[in-house]
């Protein structure tokens, strides 16, 4: 049996990863030169950095001015938790989770925390709960867009804007790709190393000034990690939203984030970086509605993820193997991939169904996912040609 010929064009930049995620385009080293290394970061210099980063974030999300925002550690994850174990407890709490990073907040609540309140909205991947029957008496803790399963919500029309709880939003992959409706949202958290291709381990966590007063006015009854305290005797701890951080920073990335928030503005602030990622995300609908063998794990059009797309392989040769054959194959298909230097770290979370999971934000050029779609036909073929050449000599054997 002939193998299919190799497409001719490979993608300039191969960095598909849903995270970290790809660098923006051009950059290099050199843009680090004028980082603040050897210098304390609680020193004018340092903090003058920090707080850079925070008000240039500001500028091209749009947050209203009463709004604060703050640099915390441990990435998206540390401000997730920072405002769970700092603002849960006075009230019931809702909670939805349609994919594995929601998931692990639930548990967090439940097992950690444990908090008894708790209403759970749950969503098989593909899908999203019933946002009509989340209680905005209580907090409500979601995803923006959900990460490994490619569905977010559509937009913020669900969200009570007469609420008594507060809104605490993951929005790590959508922040800066797409528009969030800030007078809807009381806590955000996301990272750098998403839709602006920045390091890891740093976390941004914004406050509305509904989040300051439950932060001013409740104490949790159980004791606060210091890496989580955002008050101090009863009043909230301002410097962190001004460049003091909880913990040391790296200034390398620091800088690397100062760069990549450079090079928003530069395309355009938060309308250009949405129109990159909506011009890659319609190149992706646009190939997979024209292949049967590929379809979008998110069931309805207006709940894809534009950054994490999610997809399934629908190649009825493939989808009658076992789930375990079915793991197999698409990791011989993704390892294909990174092998010939196309795509690297496109399989679908653990956690997910097999398939494929392409990051399309803002720092993707569309014409390398034009150039990728033919190698992953390639790569299907090949992996098809194989499977069927084992399971005849099975036959046979």
């Amino acid at each position: 049996m002939t193998n299919p010929a190799k497409p001719a064009l490979r993608p300039d930049n191969p960095c598909f990863s849903s995270g970290p995620c790809a660098k923006r385009p051009g950059w290099t080293p050199d843009v680090l030169r004028n980082a603040v290394l050897g210098r304390s970061h609680r020193a004018k210099v340092g903090k003058d950095r920090l707080n850079a980063v925070i008000e240039h974030s500001r500028q091209i999300l749009g947050l209203p001015d009463d709004y604060l925002i703050g640099i915390v550690p441990a990435s998206d994850t540390g401000a997730v938790e920072m405002a769970l174990w700092s603002l849960l407890g006075q009230r019931g709490i809702d909670m939805l989770a349609w994919e594995s990073f929601g998931t692990g907040w639930v548990s967090d609540v439940r097992n950690q925390l444990k908090l008894d309140n708790v209403t759970e909205h749950f969503a098989d991947y593909g899908k999203l709960p019933d946002l009509s029957l989340v209680n905005f008496n209580h907090d409500v803790v979601f995803t923006w867009n959900g990460t490994t399963s490619g569905v977010r919500v559509p937009d913020g029309t669900w969200i009570d804007g007469e609420r008594r709880g507060l809104t605490i939003c993951d929005a790590t992959s959508a922040a800066f790709a797409m528009a969030l409706p800030w007078d809807k949202l009381d806590v955000v958290t996301y990272s750098w190393q998403k839709v602006l291709g920045g390091e890891a381990q740093h976390g941004m966590l914004v406050l509305s000034p509904r989040a300051v007063e439950r932060l001013e006015t409740y104490t949790p009854q159980w004791p606060l990690p210091k890496i989580f305290r955002l008050t101090k005797a009863g009043k909230l701890m301002a410097g962190v939203f001004k460049g003091e951080t909880i913990n040391t920073p790296s200034m390398l990335a620091v800088e690397d984030a100062l760069d990549g928030l450079k090079w928003a503005s530069s395309v355009g602030g938060l309308a250009g970086l949405i129109g990159r990622v909506d011009a890659n995300a319609l190149a992706i609908t646009n190939w997979v509605d024209s292949n049967p063998n590929f379809g979008f794990l998110a069931e309805l059009p207006e709940t894809r993820s534009t950054t994490s797309v999610c997809l399934k392989i629908l190649a009825p040769w493939l989808t009658a193997l076992s789930d375990k054959d079915q793991d197999i194959a698409v990791q011989k298909l993704t390892a294909l991939l990174d092998v010939e230097g196309v795509a690297f770290d496109i399989t679908s979370y653990r956690d997910a169904p097999a398939g494929l999971r392409i990051w399309a934000g803002a720092t993707i050029e569309t014409k390398d996912l034009v150039t990728l779609f033919p190698w992953i036909e390639w790569a299907l073929e090949i992996v098809r040609q194989e499977t069927r050449e084992i399971a005849g000599e099975k036959q046979n054997a």
